[in-house]
């Protein structure tokens, strides 16, 4: 306990006040001069968190979206489970085409019934049963010109269960060999595994092409094999344990399963970020003729120090989408901000321990002309480029700003014509199942039979006037062009009726959900105005309306905490008030341009083939309250490590110009690395196949790169210029706040 109290000290500035800080360059020299204990520490982590991804993580995650604030399509499905005896499953379709022949047919008929027969020999584990029209009768079940026939598959258990068990139905479907017979299967079970598939596939393909990048990056910057792969590693580490606790949550809480996909592209990006910045300072302080013990205490102090306070920003950031309350933006802050966590973790005390085992092996496998060119590089005291770039910018400060705020302006405009919404399933690739089937499906039948609305009414069913409220709703449904022949059903108590009513388009699609809110707030009121019921809509798309009424609902909720909360941070590191409204702006501006540029590619289509892009009709609803929360995180984390070092040299020259001009040289060539190495990751994830992956690694690249170049070159110094002193302008009331600023004075 005493040894743990010395390491506490107290920092006092002038009137600020004094705050116990835990010394990060005592935790690293402890770490140092304690590796084999602290490696081992990690170790074990790593065999415990690789266990829970091992057997828990797989069924922790769901693709289903889950709202927690009691939506009406909610309220609508505790009825019908409740007062209906219907089978509680999800409902796959198989489509059987004939080339020729047509459903009057006896081969026809024969080759339904053994698919229908082995469809249910599945058993009730898998499949609760399967109707055909040959049992019903039902005209909706075939196609105008009969040769083609619905078989509606219920299946066992909820989503999850299905998507699990699916498979067989697949497989079942596929053993049909009839020739001239065609089938297909889709559903949201069928979705729900080409998602999974996809998703897995995206992410291989993302690791097979950032790591490879990576490295490349890396090799350039230290010029040693050992170095580079270092920073690898220790994202590597990061991203299982950060998973393995991920696994942990996963068994109370419901995650989507795109967070494998978002701890796997931010652990990369951090990881090797914060690693390269410590790897850094410490070949410095290693080449400034300090020890091994004391150059890692000064990395602790000065490098670790600046990883901590910029994965705080992160972490920050992210800390505002917990609040929505849908399961995918919960699922991704909680996974980005424990893979953040364990980065900065792994950076503070994981890698000082190795460092210190390696010494100055971490210069071991040196590439002969990378290897000097580095050294060359990191003896000479400055940069003349970036010194060129910064004195430029500053020479015409008021050109400078006009230019770079004109050009983010201008990537921002496509934003006027954003429109968000839900890749439906058949933006899936073709040759999917899904999108092949519901291709079939809409050519034949209605995009809507994948996931009929739902319309539960809740009252007297006994009673004339709603009786005759119902017969209302039923007529005017059967005259809307929007929906097909809709299906009532009354509960055996009399208290519910529900009317089943497939939509004319793909449920998922923005035509769909357009239809369901006409439905929901103009169609259903005029017809039960007159009767004592309630009324709820439920279905996909009911539940993908109420998903997109809290994200436009919590947009301004997760923008006004994650600026707010990032003002103060900054307000106390940089103990100024100007620096922290500077930085909220010009992150704005990244993040406008960055939300236009992803506007003209994705919804627009410019340069969407060249880059492999689909184009669809909408953004993913909660990409922008995403990419707004990760970008602004990430920018921060820049703009940390480049005003720290000018605030550092300003506060020992008290030259404004010549402070900019050092900091840009000082971290210039890190930074640029570093963003490079976030830009090759996210255009990983970006070429991805699903939509998903493509609209946020896309962003997140754009935004970064825009950040290292415009913001952080031309913005920051004009800016810095043209304010001077005025930068750090601190009223006289705020003089208590404590001083917990990045670089310490005394390590100057």
């Amino acid at each position: 306990m005493r040894r743990f109290l010395r390491r506490l000290k107290v920092v006092p500035d002038g009137n600020s006040l004094p705050i116990p800080q835990l010394s990060l360059g005592g935790l690293a020299a402890h770490c140092a001069r304690h590796p084999w204990r602290t490696i081992a520490i990690w170790a074990a982590m790593l065999v415990a968190a690789s266990a829970l991804v091992a057997t828990q993580l797989g069924g922790s995650l769901t693709t289903d979206q889950r709202i927690s604030n009691n939506p009406e399509y909610e309220r609508g499905d505790r009825i019908i489970a409740e007062r209906f005896n219907r089978p509680d499953g999800v409902t796959e379709l198989v489509i059987v085409r004939a080339d020729a022949s047509t459903v009057d047919e006896p081969s026809f008929r024969t080759v339904v019934e053994k698919l229908s027969a082995d469809l249910t020999a599945l058993g009730p584990s898998v499949v609760l049963g399967a109707v055909n029209y040959f049992q019903t009768g039902d005209p909706s079940l075939i196609s105008r010109d009969r040769q083609s026939l619905l078989l509606p598959v219920v299946m066992a258990g909820d989503l999850e269960d299905a998507i699990t068990n699916v498979h067989q139905v697949h497989a079942v479907v596929d053993a049909v060999e009839t020739p001239g017979f065609a089938t297909h299967v889709t559903g949201r079970a069928t979705g729900g595994l080409d998602f999974r598939e996809i998703a897995e596939r995206d992410l291989q393909k993302g690791e097979l092409v950032a790591l490879p990048i990576a490295f490349l990056i890396l090799v350039l910057v230290f010029g040693a094999l050992a170095a580079a792969l270092l920073p690898i590693v220790l994202a590597g580490v990061a991203i299982v344990i950060a998973l393995g606790v991920t696994a942990l949550i996963g068994q109370v809480f419901d995650l989507s399963f795109f967070v494998v996909n978002m701890v796997t592209m931010m652990g990369l990006a951090v990881g090797i970020d914060y690693s390269l910045f410590v790897v850094s300072r410490y070949r410095e302080e290693r080449r400034a003729g300090r020890d091994t013990v004391d150059a890692i205490t000064t990395v602790g102090a000065t490098a670790s120090r600046a990883v901590l306070i910029s994965g705080m920003v992160v972490i920050v950031a992210l800390l505002g989408l917990l609040v929505v309350p849908v399961n995918v933006f919960q699922g991704l802050a909680a996974g980005a901000i424990l893979v953040v966590a364990a980065a900065v973790f792994a950076a503070l005390t994981l890698l000082p321990a190795v460092l210190s085992l390696m010494g100055d092996r971490i210069d071991a496998l040196r590439l002969p002309f990378l290897g000097r060119l580095a050294a060359a590089a990191s003896r000479r005291r400055g940069r003349p480029l970036w010194d060129r770039v910064s004195y430029a910018v500053m020479r015409r400060p008021i050109v400078s700003l006009v230019i770079a705020v004109g050009l983010l302006a201008a990537a921002a405009v496509p934003n006027i014509e954003i429109n968000t919404g839900s890749s439906s399933l058949s933006s899936l690739p073709p040759g999917t199942r899904t999108h092949d089937g519901l291709v079939a499906l809409q050519r034949e039948f209605l995009g809507g039979l994948v996931s009929p609305a739902q319309i539960v009414v809740e009252g007297d069913m006994t009673a004339a006037d709603v009786q005759a409220a119902i017969d209302r709703l039923q007529a005017a449904l059967a005259d809307d062009p929007d929906f097909g022949p809709s299906r009532l059903e009354i509960s055996r108590d009399g208290s519910a009726a529900l009317i089943t009513v497939p939509l004319v388009e793909e449920p998922t699609s923005r035509a769909g959900a357009d239809a369901v809110r006409r439905l929901r707030g103009e169609v259903i009121p005029a017809a039960l105005a007159d009767a004592e019921v309630r009324a709820f809509v439920t279905g996909l798309t009911a539940q993908n309306v109420a998903y997109f009424d809290v994200a436009t609902q919590y947009t301004p909720i997760v923008f006004g905490i994650v600026l707010s909360v990032s003002f103060v941070l900054l307000l106390v590191v940089f103990r100024s008030l100007i620096v922290p409204a500077k930085a909220i702006l010009m992150n704005l501006l990244a993040v406008g341009a960055a939300y236009g540029l992803i506007v003209l590619v994705s919804q627009m289509g410019f340069a969407a083939d060249l880059l492999g892009f689909q184009k669809v009709t909408a953004i993913e609803a909660w990409v922008p309250i995403l990419l707004f929360a990760v970008l602004f995180g990430l920018s921060m984390d820049y703009h940390v490590f480049l005003l720290s070092r000018i605030r550092e040299r300003y506060d020992h020259t008290g030259d404004n110009a010549e402070a900019v001009a050092y900091g840009l040289r000082s971290t210039a060539g890190i930074i640029t690395g570093a963003a490079l190495i976030m830009v090759a990751v996210f255009g990983g994830f970006a070429l991805g196949e699903t939509i998903i992956n493509q609209q946020v690694g896309f962003g997140l690249a754009v935004a970064v790169f825009l950040d290292a170049t415009l913001v952080r070159s031309v913005l920051v110094p004009a800016s810095m210029e043209v304010l001077g002193k005025r930068n750090w302008y601190l009223p006289s009331f705020l003089s208590w706040l404590p001083d917990v600023r990045v670089e310490p004075a005394e390590d100057e």
